[in-house]
């Protein structure tokens, strides 16, 4: 293992020193992944939930390396086999013995940056960094949460990167950003108390400038009905390209997601880029309601994940799968679409994007 990484990079924030936060779409290196071990997250489907990861892995490992965050050697090696009998090469997979409280990884996990140089000769350089925004289980509703909340730290000195503590709660799928300064949220989520007392939109909006290099932050309403997250943009509203969303909608007006995800293409309508410019948006169905224990789940298809020449979208085994489907491939010309089955994913009350988080490429894109 490497030596560790400064605890803060540089006297400056990250957008001073010249960062910023890739777009998902960018070209990685990896996807990481915290692999699910939490009972009490999937008390009658963990054995499911790990057939999911099966298929993920083996969708990714076509195109990236993958890096796995376990317990300890014992569950390494029961991840091995479980990828192993599913016919999943392992020669791309990494393995960190990195302790986690659940698999939430792209909330518990860093959120990487890049630095690129332009050189004289038209080459370039690039240098990484990660922030270490806390994490404290969503407003402190699932404790314990410490072994999750030390990730970003022990990812930044195998990695050998700099790393950033932010010293604020902040969840990646809480953000949504384009590479180019535009970044979405919800206000349902980033201002709740609970993340912090006293948040108002423009002291979020100084943090995420310092720390993702926003220059633009587009604020939506409220998350989808039975997401514990408080609202996660991630459920609601993505990016798939510069000046491009997809955004969720309910047809049915006596659902109650109809109303919120209405309101949210109304401002969306409105809104602009970091470059003055309006965004086009696409529209993606909302599965039929899904419960478990008379409580509705948050499923939705703006859950999906992005990596190398690929995206990895939840399917619940509804019809609406295959219109969702049929959205994602125009919006993504050039990219495989692949379902992951998510009907037992999403009893842990979070999908794809949920248990995937990339690290961009440690090369200069030519």
């Amino acid at each position: 293992m490497a030596a560790s990484a400064p605890a803060q990079a540089d006297s400056r924030g990250p957008a001073q020193a010249g960062y910023r936060w890739p777009a998902e779409w960018e070209p990685h290196a990896a996807t990481w992944l915290s692999w699910p071990h939490n009972p009490e997250t999937w008390p009658h489907n963990l054995a499911a939930a790990e057939a999911a990861f099966v298929a993920m892995v083996g969708a990714l490992v076509v195109h990236e390396a993958v890096r796995i965050n376990v317990a300890d050697a014992a569950m390494e090696e029961h991840v091995r086999r479980r990828l192993e009998a599913g016919g999943v090469a392992t020669a791309r997979v990494e393995f960190f013995a990195f302790p986690t409280d659940d698999a939430w990884v792209r909330d518990h996990g860093p959120v990487f940056l890049v630095r690129d140089f332009l050189l004289r000769d038209h080459a370039g350089r690039r240098e990484r960094a990660l922030v270490d925004f806390g994490f404290d289980a969503w407003g402190g509703k699932y404790p314990p949460w410490d072994r999750d909340d030390a990730i970003p730290r022990q990812v930044a000195e195998a990695l050998a990167l700099p790393r950033f503590a932010a010293g604020f709660v902040l969840e990646g799928g809480s953000v949504d950003g384009d590479g180019a300064g535009t970044v979405l949220t919800t206000e349902s989520c980033l201002l709740h108390p609970n993340r912090g007392a006293g948040r108002t939109r423009e002291s979020m909006e100084e943090r995420l400038r310092d720390f993702l290099g926003a220059e633009q932050v587009l604020w939506l309403g409220d998350g989808i009905v039975g997401d514990d997250t408080d609202g996660h943009v991630d459920d609601v509203t993505r990016f798939v390209a510069p000046g491009t969303v997809v955004t969720a909608l309910e047809s049915d007006a006596s659902d109650p997601n109809h109303g919120p995800l209405a309101e949210n293409l109304r401002r969306l309508r409105r809104l602009r880029d970091a470059r003055g410019k309006p965004l086009a948006v696409a529209t993606l169905p909302m599965p039929p309601p899904l419960h478990s224990e008379g409580e509705r789940l948050p499923a939705s298809y703006a859950n999906f994940y992005l990596a190398n020449r690929v995206a990895l979208v939840p399917v619940f085994g509804a019809p609406s799968d295959e219109r969702a489907l049929a959205v994602l491939g125009e919006v993504l010309p050039g990219r495989e679409i692949v379902p992951i089955p998510a009907r037992d994913l999403v009893h842990g009350l979070g999908a794809v994007h949920c248990l995937t988080q990339q690290e961009p490429a440690a090369n200069r894109p030519a």
